[in-house]
């Protein structure tokens, strides 16, 4: 069984990998403000379909899209509460007090 912390470190690090790659910022910042389909994804961001596959996949897997089929077109949306666990992550370090230096290595 795991720990809510390696749960909770997976999500962190799925969806910061998924945040590392320009063309997955820009479908998040496309998703931003509404739903949209492959079709329109694709046409905006000027990508074929099966590449933008490849990037929307690793969105899913990441937790940090949705999609829902209606007829033979894939809508995709953001889900924001996976976007609150990245946040809440960062948030802790902007609690961390001064972060003191190490203290000297001696050669043996």
């Amino acid at each position: 069984m795991q720990s809510s912390l390696t749960v909770i470190s997976d999500l962190v690090v799925a969806g910061f990998h998924a945040l590392s790659d320009p063309i997955r910022i820009n479908v998040v910042e496309l998703l931003r403000d509404k739903e949209l389909c492959v079709c329109d994804l694709c046409d905006t961001l000027g990508v074929t379909q099966s590449k933008l596959s490849f990037h929307l996949k690793n969105l899913r897997e990441a937790g940090l899209v949705r999609s829902r089929q209606e007829g033979r077109w894939i809508y995709y949306s953001l889900n924001l509460p996976q976007f609150v666990v990245l946040e809440q992550y960062l948030a802790e370090f902007r609690r961390c007090s001064q972060i003191l230096p190490s203290r000297i290595c001696k050669d043996s």
